[in-house]
């Protein structure tokens, strides 16, 4: 099984998180291990409203009579065009002239407005991270690490083992995930 674009870590990191040697490990447990880091990428991403890895993205949205408008995806690397009512707006060159510049993950027209209309504005651009951040990748290795360590007991919320009761946790991200996952998680109403 090969690596997923929307992966937030690597199979070898996750190999190594695990303390599984690649070299001794079933290729059925690679392939499973992958899924799996493929499938928590995935779902942490969800949770999050927002994709990490760099993507290119096309957005059209409606036009509210502004001069600045935030784009859906982050953070903002390039913008190959900005379209408003069919109207081609040109980058703003320096010294500062007419046209559209990158601020702050948001893109500021001059000269120019975001003018009202259904569906008027239509942006192409390229956002998200080269690399995962490593407190982010981090929180995917240990969710990862948990999920398959749960395979054996799934299901379970908890076990007697000698009289004494083993309870497991049950939430779908534990609450240091969580923490971390929380501070990359698109809260803005778009």
């Amino acid at each position: 099984m090969t690596a997923d674009p929307r992966d937030l870590s690597t199979l070898a990191n996750l190999q190594y998180w695990l303390a599984i040697d690649p070299n001794t490990q079933n290729p059925n447990d690679a392939d499973q291990l992958q899924r799996l880091l493929t499938a928590v990428s995935v779902g942490m991403q969800k949770w999050l409203t927002r994709y990490i890895p760099t993507n290119t993205y096309t957005m059209i949205v409606d036009g509210k009579g502004q001069h600045r408008m935030a784009t859906t995806n982050y953070p903002l690397q390039s913008v190959s065009s900005v379209m408003v009512n069919g109207f081609t707006i040109p980058a703003a060159q320096t010294p500062p002239t007419h046209g559209w510049v990158i601020s702050n993950n948001a893109i500021a027209l001059r000269g120019y407005e975001f003018s009202r209309g259904y569906s008027n504005v239509e942006i192409s651009y390229t956002a998200g991270y080269d690399t995962t951040p490593p407190d982010l990748e981090q929180a995917c290795l240990e969710l990862c690490g948990l999920k398959w360590r749960e395979k054996g007991r799934i299901g379970e919320v908890s076990k007697n083992i000698g009289g004494e009761v083993i309870t497991y946790l049950i939430k779908d991200f534990p609450p240091s995930v969580l923490t971390v996952m929380s501070q990359y998680r698109r809260v803005t109403p778009l």
